[in-house]
């Protein structure tokens, strides 16, 4: 099994702009090898994301979505480059099934849209969970930054819009079926903002 290095998923991120988790699989598919784990997020359309990252996304469409006989609620913005591609089928569908994503709550709320959002504060209070559990099982400090870094990945995926399984095709994530439809549209699409309500829930939470 070849060994897929914190540096090497980096690199690609920076030459590819495709999230961390995505890269690393890529990497893992590829054995290592960097321009075969180019070629497979240009094929699953996530590099096309970065290429057309910096392009300006004023359209779009607000979608409301109503789950679980009226317990929850979810108000959904999600942008593209013209009103015609907002009028299209599939990205409607794209965010009807994000809102939906997000109502289900599947496998975790998701708090923030990407890896990027999460505040450095929340990182390092989830590292040092990990890395004292890790410490008090008595596993040496390279082993538990190790399983702490594991940890993590599992944590941005449980709680990150775009990092989590798709509720329709778990072997797909978010962003990746957001890649292939920026793939097929040729616009930057992005997932700008949402709000969850759920019946009796406490405001502030």
């Amino acid at each position: 099994m070849t060994v897929i290095t914190a540096d090497q998923v980096r690199e690609l991120r920076q030459l590819t702009g495709a999230g961390m988790m995505d890269c690393k699989k890529a990497l893992a598919d590829a054995g290592g090898d960097k321009e075969k784990a180019v070629a497979l997020l240009r094929e699953r359309g996530l590099a096309e994301i970065s290429k057309r990252r910096g392009r300006e996304a004023r359209e779009g469409l607000v979608d409301a979505y109503i789950h679980a006989g009226g317990r929850v609620g979810v108000l959904l913005e999600v942008n593209c480059e013209t009103d015609f591609v907002a009028r299209n089928e599939q990205f409607k569908q794209f965010v009807h099934d994000t809102a939906m994503q997000i109502a289900a709550g599947s496998p975790m709320v998701p708090l923030y849209i990407s890896q990027e959002d999460v505040p450095q504060s929340v990182i390092e209070a989830e590292r040092g969970i990990y890395m004292a559990a890790a410490e008090r099982e008595g596993k040496p400090p390279q082993i538990a930054e190790k399983i702490a870094r594991g940890k993590l990945e599992k944590f941005y995926a449980n709680i990150c819009l775009l990092e989590q399984p798709f509720i329709k095709d778990s072997d797909r994530t978010v962003r990746e079926l957001l890649g292939e439809l920026v793939g097929k549209i040729g616009e930057n699409i992005s997932i700008r903002r949402f709000t969850r309500y759920e019946l009796g829930e406490t405001v502030g939470e």
